[in-house]
């Protein structure tokens, strides 16, 4: 090992952005007396309704558990088909055999690598009740398309939004056009609560999901006169945010416009320093989209480029300490989904195949960024 990579601290491909405010909520949490869902989630749903100009805002234990309500309160059951993409992670596909419903992968678009509506509306049968879309990477999906596509053909709409806070498109809010959205909390994502989420959409949706997401009981702990005061109405699950989880989330919330500039500052220096790199393609953001940023990934085409996509990442780990990640393997291509795919996904295993997330997130400096930059330029032959 050289005296140069011994004088280096491993940069991960990610890290939450935490200071002595969440610190501070965490532990007014623990001196009130009331630490599980109550009025400080209560707080969080409201902030996050009123940003998005959504109607509810249910305050859940993960994005995955968001996905499941949305798919309970929606009515999605055995026998029902739902378009997805499968770039994306097992999440959507999971609950939805957890519901007995049937995943139907469609191919991305090659720019932006989210759901192709034209493909979607082919794959569209009797047995369709809803489209669950991706906003990949922080750019969010074509909305318009989507929500056309879904009221033509009387199917709900759900938004996967975990990567989307603070995304728009044509003006419109990623998780707002949906009839239901999820967001992600958890620690690698644009805020965090270390885990969480939250459900969004029409308020008689989240009202069902609600009662899903507390065991189906019709009042909270918190409205009743005697602890006995309630009744169950529907067997459910037990999916609710604690209060210490919704505390970091109301400081972290608080945060979000200023994260968001940053990791937008980041993915411009990366674009003004990489473009031109052979083989290397930036990101491209198209009209009208205000980008999120949870993910700035490089393609690396290998005919054309020093190296592969995996040659990479291992050199940039070996050799200059710099984790990245990949998004995604695809869904289809895992164990438990084999043989599920109905049509070929060209551009989803491309990218799968070429696709590297550089680090990306608030709390890196100038000279971290500076640093992945002159790390890439040195594998490239250039910088020497």
């Amino acid at each position: 090992m050289t005296t140069q990579i011994q004088n280096l601290q491993q940069m991960p491909w990610n890290q939450p952005s935490l200071g002595e405010e969440e610190i501070a909520e965490v532990v007014d949490t623990l001196r009130s007396g009331w630490l599980t869902h109550g009025p400080k989630a209560t707080r969080f749903e409201s902030a996050v309704r009123d940003e998005l100009g959504v109607q509810d805002a249910f305050a859940v234990s993960s994005c995955t558990a968001a996905l499941h309500l949305a798919l309970l309160a929606a009515g999605i059951g055995a026998g029902d088909e739902v378009i997805t993409p499968s770039l994306t992670f097992c999440a959507a596909a999971n609950v939805l055999r957890q519901v007995g419903a049937r995943p139907v992968f469609v191919d991305v678009e090659p720019v932006t690598y989210n759901l192709c509506p034209e493909q979607s509306e082919a794959a569209i049968t009797a047995e369709t009740k809803a489209i669950v879309v991706m906003h990949y990477g922080g750019h969010p999906c074509d909305l318009v398309a989507f929500r056309d596509l879904a009221d033509r053909y009387g199917l709900v709409l759900i938004e996967d939004a975990a990567h989307a806070l603070l995304a728009r498109r044509d003006g419109l809010r990623a998780g707002s056009v949906g009839d239901l959205a999820t967001f992600s909390f958890y620690a690698n994502k644009v805020i965090t609560t270390g885990e969480g989420g939250m459900l969004v959409g029409r308020r008689s949706l989240i009202e069902r999901a609600r009662l899903l997401g507390r065991h189906g009981i019709d009042a909270p702990v918190w409205q009743r006169r005697r602890s006995a005061d309630y009744e169950v109405t529907v067997p459910g699950l037990k999916y609710v945010m604690s209060d210490l989880a919704a505390a970091v989330g109301l400081r972290q919330w608080s945060k979000l416009a200023a994260f968001t500039a940053r990791r937008a500052e980041i993915a411009t220096a990366y674009t003004r320093a990489l473009s031109g790199l052979p083989g290397l393609a930036t990101p491209r953001v198209l009209p009208g989209v205000e980008h999120g940023w949870f993910l700035y990934s490089v393609f690396i085409d290998s005919e054309h480029a020093p190296l592969t996509r995996d040659q990479m990442a291992d050199r940039l780990h070996t050799e200059h300490l710099i984790a990245t990640s990949q998004h995604f393997r695809p869904v289809h291509t895992l164990q438990a989904y084999a043989g599920s795919a109905d049509r070929p996904m060209p551009v989803t295993e491309t990218a799968a195949a070429h696709q590297l997330s550089l680090p990306c997130y608030p709390a890196m400096t100038d000279q971290q960024v500076e640093r992945v930059v002159t790390a890439v330029h040195e594998l490239w032959g250039r910088r020497n």
